[in-house]
């Protein structure tokens, strides 16, 4: 597996990377054996970039991770969480709880350091106190040696782009950007180059848009994109192909786009999405699908507060 530089982070991450929310049953009910030996099974084929968050499964993907780490040497893997989302609408971007929040962490996953630590959803906090709270709170962290390096996380594109503006950053997390049916993430690219800051993608599947089952029935997009990416799946499926394959490949075989997040508990779906990703790309599908999707190309979701649209235009953009 050939891996990639995370921004100025010296930090050389595998294409595809170990999105552990499936660790906190967010999905499915897991075993908890199942998901150390998934953790497991990913590093020894190459994967080492796990991220997690304390919000997923209100704390036992932490856990569930710490154990799996516990019998893996840790300067091998590249470790992330997040601070700042506890629950569903739960939000806390206070410098005393993101540090509180790292060194709980720390302690969930049997570390003494983490590689990345990242806000999380900073879309649904207020922004003034993610400035000059959050980021400092951060900072605090890397100077004692807690974290290496930090980030922010979000769903819309301009409140990623105007953080970088503001903040030093080291890597930002984006996800539903850079996928099938949505590449906007490429507009942000040579924003993080010009500051050199690591992208990390996740969710190539657009949170189950991009799959042979049903949609989840809360999924946030439209009718119309539900409706366009179910009849590009089935599109694949008469053609013998699995559309999260072909997700899946899209979305690690771009360069410039460093590692891709994607999750699961199971050792087979793991293994099998890694083998996806070394397989040659079908690209006369892929330009099949890609037109069928053509007409609800980039067009994504509201996220944050119910005044987030009015937030993100006083940011200078609109939800891409």
């Amino acid at each position: 597996m050939k891996y990639r530089a995370l921004g100025k982070t010296g930090l050389f991450v595998s294409p595809l990377s170990f999105g552990a929310s499936s660790l906190g049953s967010v999905f499915r009910d897991i075993d908890e054996k199942e998901g150390i030996n998934t953790v497991h099974a990913a590093v020894d084929a190459g994967v080492n970039y796990i991220d997690v968050s304390p919000y997923y499964g209100a704390t036992k993907a932490e856990v569930v991770l710490g154990k799996a780490l516990k019998e893996l040497p840790r300067d091998k893997i590249i470790l992330s969480s997040k601070a700042g989302r506890y629950g569903g609408d739960l939000f806390d971007f206070s410098y005393n709880r993101i540090i509180k929040s790292g060194q709980e962490s720390l302690h969930r996953l049997n570390t003494d350091y983490l590689d990345l630590l990242y806000l999380h959803d900073i879309e649904f906090g207020n922004y003034a106190q993610v400035i000059e709270e959050g980021i400092p709170a951060l900072k605090y962290l890397k100077e004692q040696g807690y974290i290496r390096f930090f980030g922010v996380s979000a769903l819309p594109l301009p409140v990623l782009k105007k953080t970088m503006e503001e903040t030093n950053l080291d890597v930002i997390l984006s996800y539903c950007h850079y996928s099938l049916n949505d590449m906007s993430l490429l507009e942000l690219i040579p924003d993080c180059i010009n500051n050199k800051v690591g992208i990390v993608n996740a969710s190539p599947l657009s949170m189950g848009l991009l799959h042979s089952n049903e949609t989840p029935s809360w999924h946030p997009a439209d009718h119309e994109v539900i409706r366009t990416c179910k009849k590009a799946a089935d599109y694949c499926s008469t053609h013998g192909e699995d559309i999260a394959k072909l997700a899946i490949q899209f979305s690690t075989r771009n360069e410039q786009i460093p590692t891709t997040l994607v999750s699961s508990a199971s050792v087979k779906n793991m293994q099998k999405n890694i083998e996806w990703m070394e397989e040659t790309v079908n690209e006369s599908l892929l330009q099949e699908v890609l037109s069928i999707l053509a007409p609800i190309k980039n067009r994504t979701w509201p996220s944050g507060k119910p005044d987030y649209h009015q937030k993100v235009s006083r940011l200078g953009g609109e939800y891409l």
